[in-house]
């Protein structure tokens, strides 16, 4: 299993927020939304590098749960592909 780097391990440029998603809602856009199996979710984090928006985040909290923001989720589906677990699954939007 691929190994996430630290914050200060990670090249220049890397981008974590643009801000923009604070602006931007897109969330009404997706037909497909990623759900998250917390009983398998290992917390690696590579959802959260992959996100393009980004809208997926870890919790502040001491078990640091994986949270997705729906308001500005799309449903590309690149965090469930990108998952190790594959503890994300794409539900049809109700």
């Amino acid at each position: 299993m691929k190994k996430l780097p630290n914050w200060n391990e990670m090249e220049k440029g890397f981008i974590t927020r643009t801000l923009s998603e604070s602006i931007n809602k897109t969330g009404t856009w997706r037909t497909f939304k990623p759900v998250i199996d917390y009983s398998r979710c290992t917390k690696c984090g590579w959802c959260i590098v992959y996100c393009p928006e980004p809208c997926i985040y870890s919790e502040a909290t001491k078990d640091g749960k994986v949270v997705i923001d729906y308001d500005f989720c799309k449903g590309c589906g690149i965090c469930a592909e990108e998952c190790p677990i594959r503890c994300i699954d794409m539900v049809m939007e109700e």
